[in-house]
Order: structure tokens, then C-alpha cells, then sequence
């Protein structure tokens, strides 16, 4: 007979119970541990659905509404995010939304990080200096794209002017957050 019961208490991609949040500056980097992730995929021949009303976005685009955004990842190819929906089997609710597609289940895979600054575009736009080969003068909002940051690939989107997503895989949590850290701080100086 067991004398304990395991601990399943769920655990932040950075392991804590709550998301970590830390300013630097006029920027603030915060965990998005409640969002839900899943990848779309047209199959042959077949037109793109609006799930959740949401209109896909074309290449190297992003777009939201309400609770539920999409970026595109590839041809016939989107990640799509939902608010607060980490919890929940998002895959099924999109599956529901776009039943002709194949989607897969993506929130476990990956971990996400918001970053915003207080004084407009330009504390975004030097971090984004730092940090990517992207000329933050072109990536304005509404704009996505997969590229490298420091050993790691993640997705860069750029929410508004004073918003920037950075979507990274959940195994190298700590070490995107630390870079995110690292170069925010350096700002600072």
C-alpha cells in the first residue's frame, strides 16, 4: 500500500508553478504558459478553412482575433494559438473547426515567450538587433518567420509595434530564456 501520493502539480516550460515575468528596462519578458498550440495543414487539393473565423494568413504573415491567432509556417502550412488553452485539448477543438485538415497537437512542444515594451517600437526593435538577423525596420506587426537565435531556431512574431512572440522549442526553454534575459539586460546599460 502506498503511503504518498505522487505530486502532479503542472510546471511551467521553466519549471515553476507560475510563469516567470521579469522587466528590464522598458522591456517586460513574460512566459506564456497558458497559450495552446496546434499545427494545420492542408491536404491536397483542399482549400483553407477559417477556424474559429480566423482567416490564415499568408507567407511570412501573422494574424489574430480574439482569443485565437495563426502564423504561417509553411506552404499550406499554419501554427495556430489559442489564449488560455494550454490546458485543454486545443488539437480537438481545431481538429473540430477544420475537420478536412491534419492538425497535431504543438502546445507540449513548444513554449512561448511575450515580450513588450513600455516606450514604443524602438527598446523591440533593438533587442531584435541583438539578438536575430532580421532587420526589425522591415519585420513590422502582423509579420512572422522561423529563424536562428544564438544555437536555436524559433519563431519570431512581431504582435504590434511594441509586442514581439518569441516561440522556441520547450526542451530549450531555459536557454532561450536566459538569451531573452541576457540581451534585454544588456539594453539596460
Amino acid at each position: 500500500m502506498l503511503d504518498h501520493v505522487t505530486d502532479l502539480t503542472p510546471i511551467t516550460a521553466l519549471g515553476a508553478t507560475a510563469p516567470r515575468t521579469e522587466s528590464f528596462g522598458a522591456l517586460t519578458v513574460t512566459e506564456n504558459a497558458g497559450l495552446g498550440l496546434a499545427s494545420l495543414a492542408l491536404r491536397k487539393g483542399q482549400s483553407a478553412p477559417q477556424p474559429f473565423g480566423l482567416p490564415l494568413p499568408g507567407v511570412g504573415k501573422a494574424v489574430s482575433m480574439g482569443d485565437y491567432a495563426a502564423f504561417w509556417t509553411g506552404r499550406d502550412q499554419w501554427m495556430v494559438e489559442a489564449t488560455g488553452k494550454a490546458e485543454v485539448n486545443f488539437a480537438a477543438m481545431l481538429k473540430s473547426e477544420a475537420p478536412e485538415c491534419s492538425v497535431t497537437e504543438q502546445t507540449d512542444g513548444f513554449t512561448a515567450f511575450e515580450i513588450a515594451s513600455s516606450q514604443g517600437a524602438a527598446p523591440i526593435e533593438a533587442l531584435m538587433r541583438k539578438l536575430v538577423n532580421i532587420d526589425p525596420k522591415a519585420f513590422g506587426p502582423g509579420q512572422a518567420t522561423r529563424t536562428g537565435l544564438e544555437h536555436m531556431t524559433v519563431f519570431l512574431i512581431r504582435r504590434a509595434d511594441d509586442r514581439l512572440a518569441v516561440i522556441g522549442m520547450r526542451t530549450l526553454a531555459g536557454s532561450l530564456w536566459h538569451a531573452l534575459a541576457v540581451a534585454a539586460r544588456r539594453l539596460e546599460d
